[in-house]
């Protein structure tokens, strides 16, 4: 077996010999990667299935149709993403050729997690390669099924000098990061960013981290209440509530939460039936690791279940529920969630809600219902999150064009669309000159002179910059 130091030599001689750089070469691993998702469709959403029971649907509108979508924005965009950027110049400059070139880094890392473990994983990928870097590609082994998958069918369709796969655990990831990489894109705890970061600093590398958090839901008194049930419903319990974006808690008043709990019943039945365990379209716990550690959750709330609660260990099966009366140092509270468990909490009024998601750490996500311009508009005001959508859930992550990613705890750095690839690209700034105006460069030579220092604050003063 290559060792790892070895593979990332191997990466490292082919991206030196210049072989990713070329538009070409993009576009064809990106090609190549599209032909990957399109005709090992069933394998992909049989993978997931095994892994975390992943109905068809949830499987190829989150996982395969998301990164689809990202390659044909990522192809379609290339071209123009690749040229030069001109930058303003002023009068010492006039003559010159002064432009941003985006470059790669070099040999990058990706980690990818197991919630959503093609969708997760290839995205950055996608990035990755348009940027022009070779990258090794370290899925998550809590999902094994789509783990082995992604091992398999990389080195068949994507060049192997400069794509890999490493599989392994937590001491094969410990391992591979002790090398040096040009960039480290993470995606998953907040533990395990940490120990990221620290394997970083000794190479000065820089890392992007996409991490979760506690994404707040404030639904205000004017809206639609049925229609707001069953967006958040959807939100939260795609994909068993395993989604980094989940609404992770609602904040109410109490008229709205004896108004919301009702609607939310009837959404759910509709969504999954009455007997929602026995439901083809409700996706399972990926572990019983998991499993165990969201039961501690509800075991410990001093929250009333209204809705479900009902759990099967064998089946790693949590029905959809829904608490209330759950106050802020709850133990459904003090983490991220992460799957079908959510919480109402009381408020008085939107300031109140403000005040209260204020307090937290800032939010991969938040939400905001109502009918009120002013409402929505005041919490966007007045909150700080990674993303903010008002009116639904998770959708906002869809669009190609919004840059994804978190603030403070919840994550830093962007990506989809361009923002992935300004990610994984290098600004490089470029000033080509000639040999004219020597007698204006003159001015910078000693002897110094008040004159001469009276000249150069002239050609550099910013007021040049509008008329230039």
């Amino acid at each position: 077996m290559e060792s790892y130091s070895a593979v990332l030599q191997r990466l490292r001689t082919a991206f030196l010999s210049g072989v990713t750089v070329p538009e070409q070469f993009r576009r064809t691993q990106l090609n190549q990667l599209l032909r990957l998702l399109q005709e090992n469709e069933e394998k992909i959403v049989e993978a997931l299935h095994k892994d975390l029971a992943k109905p068809k649907f949830e499987a190829v509108v989150a996982d395969l149709a998301l990164v689809i979508n990202e390659l044909g924005y990522a192809l379609s965009n290339l071209w123009s993403w690749l040229q030069p950027e001109h930058v303003r110049r002023n009068l010492a400059t006039k003559v010159d050729d002064c432009f941003v070139r985006r470059e790669p880094f070099g040999v990058v890392l990706i980690i990818g997690p197991w919630n959503y473990p093609i969708q997760l994983l290839l995205l950055p990928l996608v990035a990755a390669i348009a940027a022009g870097n070779c990258v090794v590609i370290k899925p998550s082994e809590v999902s094994p099924a789509v783990e082995a998958v992604i091992a398999e069918l990389i080195p068949k369709y994507m060049s192997p000098d400069c794509f890999t796969v490493v599989c392994g655990g937590a001491e094969e990831t410990k391992a591979l990061l002790n090398n040096k990489f040009d960039h480290i894109f993470y995606t998953g705890s907040q533990a395990v960013a940490r120990i990221v970061l620290q394997a970083a600093a000794p190479h000065l590398t820089p890392v992007t981290l996409e991490l979760g958090g506690k994404s707040p839901c404030y639904i205000h008194d004017q809206v639609n209440i049925l229609v707001a049930a069953r967006r958040v419903a959807w939100a939260k319990f795609f994909n068993m509530g395993q989604s980094c974006v989940a609404p992770d808690y609602v904040l109410c008043t109490v008229a709205m939460r004896d108004a919301l709990v009702p609607a939310i019943k009837q959404v759910l039945e509709e969504f999954y039936s009455s007997e929602p365990q026995k439901s083809p379209d409700l996706a399972r716990i990926v572990s019983p690791k998991h499993w165990t550690r969201l039961m501690g959750l509800l075991g410990q709330s001093k929250g009333r279940v209204v809705l479900g609660g009902e759990s099967d260990e064998a089946d790693k099966y949590i029905s959809p529920t829904v608490l209330v009366d759950v106050s802020e140092d709850d133990a459904l509270m003090k983490e991220e969630i992460f799957g079908p468990l959510l919480p109402i909490i009381t408020v008085g009024s939107v300031e109140e809600a403000i005040d209260f998601i204020n307090r937290q750490e800032k939010p991969l996500a938040l939400y905001a219902f109502s009918n009120d311009y002013n409402v929505i508009n005041t919490v966007l005001e007045r909150t700080s999150s990674g993303g903010f959508c008002s009116n639904d859930g998770i959708i906002y992550m869809t669009l190609p064009g919004l840059p994804f990613g978190g603030v403070g705890s919840s994550g830093f750095g962007n990506y989809h669309g361009r923002w992935g690839f300004e990610t994984f690209s290098h600004k490089r700034a470029v000033m080509l000159r000639g040999w004219a105006l020597e007698r204006l460069n003159g001015l910078r030579y000693p002897p110094y002179t008040d004159s001469n220092l009276s000249w150069l604050r002239w050609t550099a003063a910013p007021k040049l910059c509008s008329i230039m």
